[in-house]
This record gives structure tokens, C-alpha cells and sequence, in this order.
């Protein structure tokens, strides 16, 4: 129990060995589930919960902070890793009211099986007096789910985000403290569940611009009491902006494509072209999700499996197509041994990419120096599309 303001506690807690999230996402440092306990002089709120595998330290935490009542039980976003104490909540408070907005109340009766009487329902802009403090409930939504909310405490200067700008980073430390750590874990936070939304985040980002914000506390990890450090970090992530970089994805089953792979990332290299190179076999999709955001390129290199992708390629076909990121071109490298249609399978499943198709660089077997000359091709195809695009 630590506190951000007076009478405003933090009484979240750290899920320091967590490694997957929603059987997907790795978590190598871990995750938070970040509660805040506000007391005004008449009345206290509860500003989320925890997973309900970590309830019991969330009680401890509400105990310690001296919360003998709470009247009000804010949830900013149904999922169950914000929400999902509340039912427990609401047995030791039970003349609490759950706090939210129209669409999050019928999320968590559904989710939850919490009762109609248990709400109170604010709009967009409404304010909630505790006496000395006032609660202002922002609508953010699609941050990532579509009922999402943010609440504004007027008299600290502090915004509670939610999922907004928040990190899967576990820390004994309060705030922030070394910014640049943090960057990576917020920037794979946004890569693998928020890129989907730029243009919402962009309308939301305007949203907070007039509000004098002291410190953000966010949903997961810790509290930037530097808000202008993520708030520019996102106007970056959501805006139009590439870099002049390739992310190449790929996987090989018998040397072709890995060979194929590491020549075009050297012939890149030599048009100063930065690449990421990945090898789909174990390799951290959040390390992948990350690279994405920047890249004006994105290649996917693969065998032929039957007649189709391989399934680790199509995987990763899937997650880019899923993500949406800002990319401008798609390339497709790989071989085949007798026939199929994996070029365009491949094509086929990363529809929701706003991208130039490139040519494809397919060999049969083993690839030979006609296949290296259309690498190079490639490469400087690349280059040139870049540099007309004034990417650099």
C-alpha cells in the first residue's frame, strides 16, 4: 500500500512469475493488476480490482490502506484482469455500487453474473463528488476493448488509464524510474494488444489534451509521474510515421528459405536498410509484435507445406493481419519443392493490411543465383519505394 497522493493509495499487486497472458501474449517480466483506493472526506471509491487468482493480496492491500468502507467500486474495463476481484469486493462492501458506463455494466453482468441493482451508470464527462474529491469519467474506448474508460481526479492532477498507456512490467517501485525500461515494455504492450486501434487512440490522445495531468496511473506497471514521456511515445505509435526498416519473418524446413533469408537481409543491409530478422520456430511474438509498429516493410519468408504455408508462416501471416500495423509494403520469400499455392495463400490471409503487395521471390529447392539476383531485386525495390515515399 503506497501512496500517489494524500488519501489516494495504490493497493494493486505485482503477478511477479505470470509468463502468458489470455493463453498468448508472454509476459517476461510479468504483469500488475493496478488498483487505486481514493478517499474523499465523505465518501470512498475503489478504482479497479485485480485477476481474481491474486484477490486475496488485493484484500490484504485494502485492509492495510484502512478502506473500512468504500461506497463506490469504479470498474474502467470489464475484462477479467481489471474486474475480476469485484464480486469479492462487493461481499466485503456489500453497499458498494459498481461505477461504470452503460456498455462495461451489461460486459460484466454477462462476465461477472453481477446483479442490475449493483451499478451506477456515468456518462461520458460526468463528475462523481467524494466530498473533497472529484471523480470525471472519460470515455476512452477501444484502448483496446470498446466500453473502456479513464478517470480524472481533479484535485491531484491524476489520470487512471486503465489499459491505457499501461506495460506488462512487474516492479517493487511505484513510478517509473528508469523511463527508457519502461519504453520497451509499454511499446510491446501497444504492439500486441492496442496498434489494432491507432485511429481511436489518436481521438482519445486529443480527449486528455486539456487536462493539466501530474501523474498517469495505468492499469499495469507503474505510474509515470513524467506523463508527457508515454502521452509523446503514443502520439508517435499512432501516427502515419514509418521508418526506413523490414521486419522479415520466416521459418525453414530444409535450408532454402533460412538461406534465402539471410542473403536478402545482408542485401538490405547494404542499401542501409535496417532489418529485424526473426525465426518463427520459438521466437517471442511480443519481440515480433514490437518491431512492427516502425517498420514500412514487412516480408514473410516460408516452405512450402503440402501445397500452403507453413503453419508457423500462416501464424504469423495471421498476427500481422490481426495487428494492423502501419506498414506500407508486403514482400513474400520462400520455396517450394513441387508444387502449391502458398505465395498466395499467404497474400490472401493479410487482408486488413492498407500495403502495396510486392513481387514474390519463390525458389524450387534450393535456391540458385537467379533466385539471389531477384533478392537483390527485391532489396532495391524496396530501397526505391522507400526513398520515393520519403522514407528514411
Amino acid at each position: 500500500m503506497r501512496e500517489l497522493a494524500e488519501r489516494v493509495f495504490a493497493v494493486g499487486v505485482q503477478h511477479w512469475d505470470r509468463r502468458l497472458f489470455d493463453e498468448l501474449i508472454p509476459l517476461p517480466d510479468g504483469t500488475s493488476y493496478n488498483a487505486y483506493l481514493v478517499k474523499g472526506s465523505e465518501k470512498t471509491a475503489l478504482l479497479d480490482t485485480a485477476d481474481p487468482a491474486k484477490t486475496h493480496e488485493l484484500i490484504d492491500h485494502l485492509v492495510q490502506a484502512g478502506a473500512d468502507k468504500i461506497d463506490y467500486v469504479v470498474s474502467h474495463h470489464a475484462e477479467q484482469d481489471h474486474s475480476g476481484s469485484i464480486p469479492d469486493v462487493l461481499l466485503m462492501y456489500p453497499d458498494a455500487k459498481v461505477v461504470t458506463n452503460p456498455k462495461c455494466k451489461e460486459m460484466l453482468i454477462h462476465h461477472l453474473r453481477l446483479e442490475d441493482e449493483q451499478f451506477v451508470t456515468v456518462e461520458d464527462g460526468e463528475k462523481l463528488s467524494l466530498g473533497d474529491k472529484t471523480l470525471q469519467f472519460i470515455y476512452t474506448p477501444w484502448v483496446h476493448w470498446p466500453e473502456t474508460m479513464s478517470t480524472w481526479l481533479a484535485e491531484d492532477r491524476i489520470l487512471f488509464s486503465c489499459d491505457f498507456f499501461g506495460s506488462h512490467k512487474t516492479s517493487n517501485r511505484l513510478y517509473v524510474e528508469d523511463e527508457w525500461e519502461v519504453y520497451e515494455a509499454a511499446k510491446r504492450y501497444f504492439a500486441e494488444i492496442m496498434m489494432p486501434f491507432r485511429s481511436a487512440i489518436r481521438g482519445n490522445l486529443k480527449k486528455l489534451e486539456p487536462l493539466d495531468i501530474r501523474l498517469i496511473a495505468p492499469g499495469h506497471g507503474p505510474v509515470y509521474p513524467n506523463p508527457s514521456f508515454i502521452v509523446n511515445a503514443y502520439q508517435d505509435w499512432v501516427s502515419d510515421r514509418v521508418k526506413n526498416e523490414v521486419v522479415l519473418a520466416y521459418v525453414s524446413m530444409h535450408d532454402s528459405t533460412r538461406r534465402m533469408a539471410d542473403y536478402f537481409v545482408d542485401a538490405l543491409t547494404a542499401r542501409n536498410i535496417k532489418a529485424h530478422l526473426f525465426n518463427l520456430t520459438g521466437e517471442d511474438i511480443g519481440k515480433l509484435a514490437i518491431s512492427l509498429v516502425d517498420a514500412a516493410t514487412v516480408v514473410l519468408g516460408s516452405p512450402t507445406v503440402l501445397t500452403g504455408p507453413h503453419p508457423s508462416a500462416a501464424y504469423a501471416a495471421m498476427l500481422v493481419n490481426a495487428l494492423r500495423p502501419k506498414t506500407r509494403f508486403v514482400g513474400l520469400i520462400g520455396s517450394f519443392g513441387w508444387a502449391g499455392k502458398m505465395p498466395e495463400q499467404l497474400i490472401g490471409m493479410l487482408s486488413n493490411l492498407k500495403a502495396e503487395t510486392l513481387e514474390p521471390v519463390i525458389a524450387r529447392g534450393f535456391p540458385d543465383e537467379s533466385v539471389f539476383s531477384a533478392l537483390d531485386d527485391l532489396a532495391e525495390k524496396i530501397r526505391v519505394k522507400h526513398t520515393e515515399a520519403g522514407i528514411v
